[in-house]
This record gives C-alpha cells, structure tokens and sequence, in this order.
C-alpha cells in the first residue's frame, strides 16, 4: 500500500513508477484476470527490454482465462438470410443443460428468451435495458454487449457473428467470441466471416466445424420496376433510409386509398417497432405494406412477399454511399420467410438505373471481413491512467489508442462517440470508472435533447450522487404529437428515459426512479403508436383510433423539455 500512496503522491519518476506499478501489480494479481501474474510475465517476455506494454493488444485472447482453461468446441454455421442457420443452432441451446444466447439487438434476445420459456426451459433476459429473471433459470438471453465472459455454460450462441467487422460493435463480437466460457459455442452469420473467424480461434486451441447452409425458400429478382404506385399490393416492403422519405412513401401509399401503412425504423422506439411488425404480419389488419428502412435487416419476423428498394443509397453518418453487397443481400432475403403465406420471396426497385446493382449485388458473395473489432478493456486503460499519472479519460483513450498495437485480425473499433461523451464527463469530479461507465452508456451524440439528457444526468451524479428523474423530467407532458417535427422529439425522450433505465443497472441506487422512467417510456411508444395510426386512418377519411387511457392524452411540448434542461443547465454554472 506504501507503493501506492507513492504513486498517487508523484513521488517516483515515470520509470520508477512503471517498474513498481508492475511489481505492485504482480503483488495483487488477484485483482483481476488482465493483471493476473501469468498475463504479466506474458508481456514481459514478449519485450526484450523487459518492460511492460499495456498498449499492447496483440494476443486479446489471453484477457479470457476462464474461456483459455476449456477446449471448446466450436461451431460456425453460416449461410444467407432464411437458412435456418440460427434456428438450428438454437435447438442446441434449447436441449443443453445451460447456455447463453448473444444477439444483436434487444428485439432478438427477447425473442429468443420467449421461444425457451415457451418450450420449458427457463431463460432470463438480460439487456442493457432489461432484466428478466425467472425462477431456476440456467440458461439466459442477452444482447451481446451484455454476454457474461466469466460464467460456464454448457452451450453458447453467438448470432450474426459478421459484426464482428462492424467499424462500431465489432469489438463486442469479437470480446463474445473470444471470452464466452462454454463447452460448445454455436456462431451463426454470413459465409465471408469464416476466414477470419478461423484465424481468430487458431490462437485458443478450439475445434472448429463449419457448416454451410443454402435459403429455405426462393428469393427472385425481378427484372422490372414497380411501375405506379397503383402496383403495390399488399405484403410488399417499401425500403427506404430515412425517417422522412418513410413518411412521404406511406402518405402517398395511403392517399391512394387502397392500403394502409406498418413503419419500422431504427429511432422508432424497439416495443413500437414490434407492434407495427405484428400488425403487418397480422392478416386481420388492415395494415399490409410496410414501410420502413434498413432496421428490418434483423431481429424482426416479417411475412414480406416482396421487396422494393426505393433508392440503393444511403447517408451512413459521414458520407452518401451505395449500399453494400452484403447490406442488399441482408435486406432483400427478408423477402419470403420461410413457412410464411409468402413461400417465394421478390425484390426489385422503384429506379430502373438501381436494377443493374441490385441484381450484381444479389449473385455476388459478400466480400471477406479481413478483421475483427477490437477495443481496450476498462482495466487495461485504468492502468495505463495510472501510469501516466491522470484520471482524464479523453486523453488517456486518444493517448493509448494511438500508440496500441494489435496484429493484422484486428481493428480498433470506432470511438468518435465515446471520445465526444469523455470530453464532457472529464469536465465534471467523477472517478475514471463512472466516467468510462458513461461514456459506454447508449446515449445519441447527434440528438441534442439526448446529449442534454445525459449532460444533466452526468452533472446531477457528481455534485449529488444521487439522480431524480423529475430533476430534468416533467411526468404529465406527453401527449399525442401531431406533428412529424413532434415526433421527433418524443423519439427523442424516449431516448432519454432509457438512458436513465441504462444507467440505474450500472450505478444501483444513484438512479432510483427506473420504474418512473420505464412507465414514462412505455407511454411514450403508446403515444407514438397512435400517432402512426391516426395519421393512417385520417388520409383516408376515416377516424379510427387506439382507445389509450385518459391519462396518456395530456399536453406534449418538447419545447418545454428543451427549456427545462436550459434552466437546469443555466442554475449549475
């Protein structure tokens, strides 16, 4: 302890410090499996000169000793969209002993817990929003940031396993892959993620069987356009990339008068986006076209019989880009789901000049993913903080980043959002944990009432340590938006209450009002849902609305929001 009030003092020089943290470190190995003795000794001896480098992120399956201690064996099922790969591989989960399945997104791992609770085997669901737990449950479903790196499971799932490219999430993939302690580990996704995936096992010692599936059921290519809008028929996906363009499509889709319209788009609150996929795939509604953007590409099952691309590109974030081979293929194989009333699935595009690309992309295989998503662990960057002596996380992840090293497999995983989280929390006297915990957080950079949301709640932890969501959340303000500039913004908050859900499962009793939140969340997407519905029904003359309770038709003024974080931003300087 002497060393480390040394440290924390200044009192030795930058070599002196880094030669004694390692001894102190070797000293208390137990702390954690990244600064265990046989971890250390590994980077010693893998530097000549005998010093320790943190930076270095070489060998990242040696963070993992729980999974490092099985042989396990692992199975790669792969194929394209309607292939029955993960279902196959669920199966598995569902007769093992114990297991965990990894997903993608909340929709899915929801799914997947339902299914096993259905068949009798009791499965928690576990998000970064949720928490399910059943009574004598030895099997979970999560989403794959969540996977539980230190438990043993007879059997794993990891689904949609190509992510581990993604320039985001991809290092969540990869933690999932290399870290999940399990006797069989069962990794579904696209055929182009089996080279790398195979290079990446080689250096864990596990069995590796691959199996190739083929689409259960046609997929056909059109060779003509939709033509007038009088050609869409009911079962047809409109596709489109943004939340405006999916307003206009369904408002002249409804004008027509002969259809009514699902939407489903990522900003769409998830419960929502389930809702307006039931209705869809519901022959009883009268809700038969769905209109909706790349968010149907997973975690939904959609009964589509065809597939219309209304453009091929999209705005990712940076730039206006052609979509990809792979995100084409993704999209258009939700076209005739296998043992839907829909048994051969067609896409085409509104744009002849889109034709040539669509139907290229549709014979072309996805290209090879050449590498896997990598990103530092919090216990390595806490090190590396301590030994450049600052709790400042902005510049220790630029600092480390920039000097980490990782083999040809690997990619650092894009931190652009994170690092603009960091430059706020480091403003504020928290400790590196909970800033590194915020910045992990699910908070939308480009949406201002979000960013302002997580701001406060940032501000009101570290002078309080305790955040009421009624502190910068009125309860009472919702209502029905009759606007589309309206629902934005109550897509907005929406944002913001699940961030306060989000963070009251990673700092306990801080956050006291998750029930207050997740009530005011659930009104939300009810509030959103009739607004689809009335904005559908009134274009056609009709008034048909949901019968919600009095209670959720009170007054909605985001504008009002906006000025409550303003004064509570304007009283803390």
């Amino acid at each position: 302890m002497a060393v480390a009030a040394l440290l924390r003092r200044g009192a030795l020089s930058s070599s002196s410090r880094h030669d004694v943290y390692i001894r102190c470190l070797l000293s208390y190995s137990d702390l954690h499996p990244l600064v265990n003795s046989a971890n250390l000794r590994f980077w010693r001896g893998n530097h000549s000169s005998g010093k320790f480098d943190f930076t270095d992120m070489t060998h990242p399956h040696l963070w993992y000793p729980n999974a490092r201690e099985k042989k396990r064996n692992v199975f790669l099922h792969v194929g394209p969209t309607n292939s029955g790969k993960t279902h196959n591989a669920l199966k598995r989960l569902e007769a093992s002993s114990s297991g965990v399945y990894c997903g993608p997104l909340r929709l899915l791992a929801r799914e997947v817990a339902e299914r096993l609770n259905k068949a009798s085997v009791p499965c928690n669901l576990t998000t970064g929003q949720e928490r399910e737990e059943i009574e004598g449950a030895k099997h979970s479903s999560v989403t794959v940031e969540m996977a539980d790196v230190t438990t043993e499971y007879q059997c794993a799932v990891i689904d949609e396993i190509q992510m581990v490219g993604c320039r985001t999430r991809g290092c969540s993939f990869t933690r999932a892959l290399l870290g999940i302690c399990s006797d069989e580990l069962h990794v579904c996704g696209d055929p182009a993620v089996v080279p790398i995936i195979q290079r990446l096992l080689e250096a864990t010692d596990d069995v590796v069987t691959i199996q190739y599936y083929e689409r259960l059921s046609p997929l056909v290519p059109l060779k003509s356009t939709l033509g007038p809008f009088s050609n869409i028929k009911a079962g047809d996906c409109i596709v489109t990339f943004s939340r405006r363009e999916i307003y206009k499509l369904k408002k002249k889709i409804e004008m027509a008068g002969k259809h009514l319209c699902s939407v489903v788009y990522g900003s769409l609150p998830p419960e929502t986006r389930t809702k307006q996929a039931t209705m869809f795939n519901d022959e009883a509604s009268d809700l038969n076209v769905l209109v909706a953007s790349d968010a149907i590409g997973m975690g939904l099952n959609l009964n589509i019989s065809r597939i219309i691309f209304s453009t091929l590109k999209k705005f990712d974030g940076i730039s206006t880009r052609e979509l990809t081979v792979p995100e084409i293929k993704q999209i258009a194989g939700r076209a005739g789901r296998y043992g839907s009333k829909f048994p051969v699935g067609e896409v085409t595009c509104l744009d002849a000049e889109d034709l040539p690309l669509l139907h290229s992309s549709l014979k072309s295989p996805s290209p090879i993913i050449e590498r896997a998503g990598l990103f530092p662990t919090f216990d390595l960057l806490s090190v590396y903080s301590r030994l450049n002596g600052t709790d400042f996380l902005h510049p220790i992840l630029e600092r480390f980043l920039d000097k980490a090293k990782l083999s040809p497999d690997y990619f650092i995983a894009d931190c652009e959002d994170m690092l603009k989280v960091a430059a706020i929390v480091d403003e504020l006297p928290l400790a590196l944990h909970d800033k590194y915990v915020f910045c992990q957080s699910p908070v939308d950079v480009r949406d201002d009432i979000s960013t302002q949301g997580l701001t406060q709640f940032a501000e009101n932890y570290a002078k309080k340590g305790t955040v009421r969501l009624k502190e910068i959340f009125t309860p009472g303000t919702l209502r029905v938006p009759t606007t589309h500039n309206q629902l934005q913004e109550l897509e907005s908050v929406h944002k913001v209450l699940e961030l306060y859900v989000w963070l009251s499962y990673r700092f306990d009793d801080s956050f006291p009002d998750r029930e207050l939140a997740a009530s005011q969340k659930s009104i939300c997407s009810m509030l959103i849902e009739e607004y689809l519905e009335r904005s559908g029904w009134q274009q056609q003359g009709q008034r048909r609305f949901l019968h919600t309770p009095r209670k959720l038709r009170q007054e909605y003024d985001a504008s009002q929001l906006r000025g409550y974080f303003r004064e509570i931003d304007a009283r803390s300087k």
